[in-house]
């Protein structure tokens, strides 16, 4: 079933997670729903306060050929989609000034700098506790994505001089969502 996602000025994308006690039936149809959401909206993640919920879960899923020929093979390994329920960063290595976009900021888009490698904690659909690396595009998408948990924006990351470049459409998209920021 294709979400609602939720727009800048929507006070959900400010709120912070609840952690998943447990994943249930319901939350693994959820993020199958958040998987066919943000397919159909061509983004590659999507935190749960972006369809309105507010449990610690979030879902990514990279397509071939988005990173350098290195980080697609260092990524290999993990099978996409991801789904992931109460993630958390256990470590950050590097960093590296990349252009982001996000499903909640239709129109807008900017520079800025995350860490090029993560290492994250998180419970599977199954319940297990799972550790992955990632580095590149995962790695910026997982950093992305955890943000979102944590009430944390994207842009709440930009530079002011890269933010100030988008203050109009961001002042615009505030304000038709319901003005908070």
């Amino acid at each position: 079933m294709i979400l609602k996602v939720f727009k800048y000025g929507e006070k959900v994308l400010r709120e912070k997670s609840s952690p998943v006690a447990v994943v249930t039936d319901d939350l693994r149809k959820l993020a199958d729903d958040m998987i066919e959401t943000m397919h159909k909206s061509k983004g590659v993640g999507l935190a749960a306060q972006q369809v309105g919920h507010t449990e610690r879960m979030c879902v990514i899923d990279i397509p071939e050929g988005c990173d350098e020929q290195e980080d697609e093979l260092f990524n290999a390994p993990i099978a996409m989609p991801l789904r992931l329920w109460n993630p958390e960063i256990l470590a950050y290595e590097g960093s590296v000034c990349d252009k982001e976009g996000c499903l909640s900021f239709p129109g807008v888009g900017g520079s800025l700098t995350r860490a090029a490698q993560v290492t994250v904690r998180y419970l599977d659909a199954e319940n297990n506790p799972q550790i992955i690396t990632g580095r590149g595009y995962l790695a910026r998408a997982l950093q992305h994505e955890i943000d979102h948990l944590d009430g944390v924006l994207y842009i709440d990351r930009m530079s002011a001089v890269e933010r100030l470049k988008y203050a109009s459409k961001l002042k615009k998209l505030a304000k038709s969502n319901g003005g908070s920021r």
